[in-house]
């Protein structure tokens, strides 16, 4: 049968509804791509509202001025390595040497005013070769102390002062007092059992006791707790005068291992404080070579010491330098320091005017 003319099957529109849920998923979908791809320039204002900040809307950076700075908060961050410099040894210091007596707020403000030009360094004596300490120091022996009351704020207002190397001379194993109140302990004794009188009737410490090293190491240690940038000991060694072939060693070895020892014992006492040690030692012994009577060695004494002070004169400072300096090697770093009863016009290099 055929069917009706202008008539074909008939099969209805869509429901409407199935067009919009298309249309909203579209736009669904193009709603989060947007959020994902706007989160990259999402950004906190000053006063913590969250806002967008497109490229176009970024402003350029203005470079800073010449000399400028730009702000540290906007520079990337960069792994700074520090290199310590290396160890180039003492200063350079021209030290004058104060006369041996308890310091004082007065006597410190004239050595200031009579300071001569050029000088940036003070030798301040704290212990002389009769034992008398110009300090007040706990480890020294009962009547050894002579302080005047204000010493200690004269002390520290040395070695406060900006600029200026302070050296504590201490006299070591010269020591009258120390020696006598305990000679089994510390003293160097005769051949007979007694304390040992040298040529100018004077005590000595025996090195080789251990109480001798404990003694000295303690006034040290408390010499670097007053600040002081440098230890110079004098009378260190042992004594040259008087009748030395009756003085009881106390010992098998070279008197130079003594000595050695109470070297090694003050660098460890002293490591935390960075003080520098040095010792003086006759012109004799850096020109003439080992002296088995003192004990003293050059050779030895370059490993041990930051500085060897000698007292000479102005034309022998450069051979005595030379000398000093062949014997620490060149690795070494000890210094030779001349002694000079009066400073020399054009003479380089550290030296220590001595005190009239």
């Amino acid at each position: 049968m055929v069917g009706t003319k202008g008539y074909s099957s008939y099969r209805g529109r869509g429901p409407r509804w199935k067009i919009l849920l298309a249309i909203l998923l579209v736009l669904v979908i193009a709603v989060a791509s947007s959020v994902i791809y706007l989160q990259q320039f999402l950004v906190y204002s000053a006063d913590g509202r969250r806002q967008i900040k497109l490229p176009w809307q970024t402003e350029e950076k203005e470079p800073p001025p010449d000399g400028g700075q730009e702000d540290p908060a906007e520079q990337p961050d960069v792994d700074l390595v520090v290199q310590e410099p290396e160890d180039q040894g003492p200063r350079e210091t021209v030290a004058v040497s104060l006369p041996a007596q308890a310091l004082t707020q007065a006597l410190w403000q004239e050595a200031q005013a009579a300071k001569p030009a050029g000088a940036n360094a003070v030798a301040i004596r704290l212990k002389t070769a009769n034992g008398t300490v110009y300090f007040s120091a706990a480890s020294a022996v009962s009547g050894a102390v002579e302080t005047e009351l204000d010493t200690a704020a004269a002390l520290a207002a040395a070695t406060a002062q900006e600029g200026l190397h302070t050296i504590a001379s201490l006299s070591c194993l010269q020591d009258f007092k120390a020696a006598n109140a305990d000679v089994e302990g510390r003293g160097l004794k005769n051949t007979g059992g007694y304390i040992f009188y040298d040529g100018n009737n004077s005590l000595w410490l025996d090195p080789a006791k251990p109480s001798t090293r404990e003694y000295v190491c303690a006034l040290a240690k408390e010499v670097a707790e007053l600040g002081f940038d440098e230890l110079l000991l004098t009378d260190f060694g042992y004594p040259t005068e008087g009748k030395i072939n009756k003085i009881n060693y106390n010992t098998d070895v070279p008197l130079a291992n003594n000595l050695d020892l109470l070297l090694n014992d003050l660098n460890t006492a002293l490591e935390p404080y960075g003080i520098l040690l040095s010792v003086e030692v006759p012109e004799a012994v850096i020109t003439g070579g080992p002296d088995t009577v003192s004990g003293l060695d050059l050779n030895r004494l370059v490993s041990r010491v930051d500085r060897i002070y000698a007292a000479t004169t102005p034309e022998n400072v450069a051979p005595l330098s030379n000398l000093v300096s062949q014997a620490a090697g060149a690795d070494g770093k000890t210094e030779f320091v001349p002694e000079l009863a009066a400073d020399s016009p054009g003479l380089a290099g550290s030296r220590l005017i001595l005190a009239e």
